[in-house]
């Protein structure tokens, strides 16, 4: 007779999401309920429950709540997910910032604003200061020098491959105005001429894909097992468990596939630049003053040919 697995060892201490998994679990457990029964309530797949007891995923607001009332938890799985949401991510980030620089290849899906190494000093000080209105001025500097210095990974002599697709929505968005998000895109134009960077646009016309509820980046190594990033709007969490790993990489290449090809996702760019510049010279002859940002461009390169997929 084949023997059952005992359940993996949970550390509520090793951070939110671990405690949140641990107090999921003993809900669970009190309810009589099986991961893949609970899953069938929600209803969500049993494995998206084995990650959210093991600390590796946090459950979206709609399924923490659903969880709540399932298991009569009287609030507390809503309250422990705020308290995720809103706690310093500070740790997070910094963990993420030092595998970023010892990776050989990233490849993301960003929904809602262009990656952080590609971003110009304006767009990054508009997301940043939208993000935490609360920062004072020398704290959002300091956070917006933090980011422009992480750039130097990209010119670096062993740079990394950076592979982004960027949602239609993250360049239609004026972030700072026209003139700033013609100045973020040629930005981007700009390192997409480099061999170590290639970009995608998943266009609106996809439909509902994989990745709907945010930005996800999948970090590999030389000698080290691949890893992924989830970001949130205020938290980042890091997954190093190699199944989770797997399932957020077919997640990826899904998008990949659906996004458009690199040719015409920089066709389809180059067109908006117009927009934006046409935008932007609008407003100075009404007299507006829009901001503007320096672009930094990136010394083209021949670009180099990647596989569809290069993990």
């Amino acid at each position: 007779m084949a023997t059952v697995p005992a359940p993996k060892e949970l550390d509520p201490l090793a951070s939110l999401p671990a405690l949140y998994g641990s107090k999921l679990r003993k809900l669970r457990l009190r309810a009589g309920l099986t991961q893949k029964q609970l899953g069938a309530k929600v209803p969500i797949a049993h494995s998206r429950i084995a990650q959210f007891e093991l600390g590796k995923e946090v459950p979206h607001e709609d399924i923490s709540t659903r969880l709540d009332e399932l298991l009569g938890a009287e609030g507390e799985l809503i309250a422990l997910r705020e308290h995720i949401k809103r706690a310093p991510v500070t740790d997070v980030f910094l963990k993420f910032f030092d595998f970023e620089a010892k990776a050989t290849a990233m490849h993301k899906y960003m929904a809602h604003h262009v990656p952080g190494l590609l971003q110009t000093e304006t767009y990054a000080r508009e997301v940043i200061g939208s993000a935490q209105p609360w920062l004072s001025a020398e704290e959002l500097a300091a956070k917006v020098a933090t980011r422009m210095g992480r750039q130097r990974l990209l010119v670096k002599s062993d740079a990394p491959l950076l592979w982004s697709v960027l949602d239609e929505s993250v360049i239609r968005r004026p972030v700072g105005g026209p003139a700033a998000m013609r100045d973020q895109l040629l930005r981007v134009l700009e390192a997409a001429k480099t061999p170590n960077v290639e970009v995608q646009v998943l266009p609106f016309g996809a439909g509902c894909h994989p990745l709907m509820g945010g930005s996800l980046t999948l970090l590999s190594f030389k000698n080290a097992p691949n890893m992924a990033y989830l970001e949130g709007d205020l938290y980042g969490h890091l997954v190093n468990d190699s199944a989770a790993v797997a399932r957020h990489a077919h997640r990826y290449d899904l998008v990949h596939a659906a996004a458009l090809h690199p040719d015409p996702s920089i066709a389809m760019i180059e067109r908006l630049v117009e927009e934006y510049d046409k935008c932007a010279h609008r407003a100075v002859s009404n007299g507006e003053n829009p901001p503007t940002a320096a672009v930094t461009p990136i010394a083209s390169k021949q670009r180099a040919e990647y596989p569809a997929s290069s993990r």
